[in-house]
């Protein structure tokens, strides 16, 4: 059985997976989304969407299991208002990224077909990078707070 420390060093590794992987791809897809150079467009986001299951997609499993986890072995109630905060506030970034993992595969292959078709992209490709991007904002400000929560557990 895996000790407290091991857990815990899971659950950083993960975070930091989850946080990283996101904000690179996320940086990446919006300032090249803003070159407007189809063909490294199409690269990117088929490269934003693999790591989105490569490596995010697994460490939002890992995050609440060993999270919860440690709150089982440290034994803090789950009723404490960090948890309940860290709790509601991770389900708003899920609820923000779902979206956007679906806007990402659109965008992919309607970057692909521009690329394959040698055409510009649609139209709808912007309406979904807006979409893309005012659902980023508050996932990410949702999870700093995550972080703040989980280093300082305010009482």
């Amino acid at each position: 059985m895996m000790d407290y420390l091991a857990i815990k060093w899971l659950h950083i590794l993960s975070a930091t997976l989850m946080f990283g992987t996101g904000f690179g791809t996320a940086f990446y897809m919006f300032f090249t989304n803003r070159t407007r150079n189809v063909p490294a467009i199409a690269v990117v986001t088929r490269l934003v969407a693999r790591a989105d299951w490569w490596f995010t997609t697994p460490s939002i499993i890992i995050q609440p299991l060993s999270g919860l986890w440690m709150i089982h072995l440290a034994g803090f109630p789950l009723s404490s208002g960090w948890i309940v905060w860290s709790v509601a506030l991770y389900l708003l970034a899920g609820a923000c990224w779902l979206p956007v993992v679906w806007l990402q595969l659109r965008m992919r292959d309607m970057a692909s077909a521009a690329v394959r078709t040698n055409e510009p992209l649609p139209a709808r490709y912007w309406h979904y990078e807006k979409i893309w991007t005012a659902l980023g904002v508050p996932a990410f400000g949702a999870l700093i707070v995550v972080y703040w929560l989980m280093v300082h557990k305010p009482v």
